[in-house]
């Protein structure tokens, strides 16, 4: 495993970083780990060991070090909305006038419940946000918060009609890959 040159915290965020940030951190046995994990998030560590080939102790450290320099930012339940009364997911292009009300815009999206995820983009809109309501009503609810937000002067929306695939999976063998690429 290659080392980093320079202290984690001074690398700048670039397409370099990333390939040296990634080969300096990470080899293939720490992205099985995560590849694993990412499939199924309460795997054992002793299942864990198995699969790679490691004692527990040394899974233990190996998962200790993602987790303390966040690569593993933590471990989520996946639920079906529809059986907790969510029957819409819809997404919902924001468009603002200019970014004077950022910081504003962002607390409010942060505030809101109902929304999931949101993106900077670009294109058409400055923000897409991924949002889960009860209803087309409590859906027409969210749609008028936001568009009386400051700064923000329109929103289009689309409802989801059908999920035809949702996975947080890692490809520990694609990402290797593309490492190894980029290092070439």
């Amino acid at each position: 495993m290659i080392r980093p040159s320079e202290p984690f915290e001074q690398l700048t965020c670039t397409n370099h970083y990333s390939s040296q940030l990634m080969s300096a951190y990470l080899d293939k046995t720490d992205l099985k780990l995560i590849e694993l994990l990412s499939e199924r998030g309460r795997m054992r560590r002793n299942e864990l060991a198995e699969a790679v080939g490691l004692s527990i102790p040394s899974v233990s450290e190996r998962l200790d070090k993602l987790q303390t320099r966040d690569v593993i930012t933590g471990y989520t339940v996946t639920v079906d909305e529809k059986k907790l009364g969510y029957d819409i997911i819809a997404f919902i292009r924001i468009t603002t006038e200019s970014s004077k009300h950022y910081t504003s815009l962002v607390s409010h999206l942060k505030s809101e419940d109902e929304i999931l995820e949101c993106f900077s983009i670009t294109g058409e809109g400055s923000h897409l946000v991924k949002a889960m309501t009860c209803n087309t009503a409590s859906l027409e609810k969210l749609l008028a918060r936001i568009q009386s937000w400051p700064g923000v002067s329109g929103t289009q929306t689309s409802i989801v009609l059908s999920e035809l695939k949702k996975s947080n999976r890692i490809n520990g063998q694609k990402t290797l890959k593309q490492l190894e690429s980029k290092d070439a």
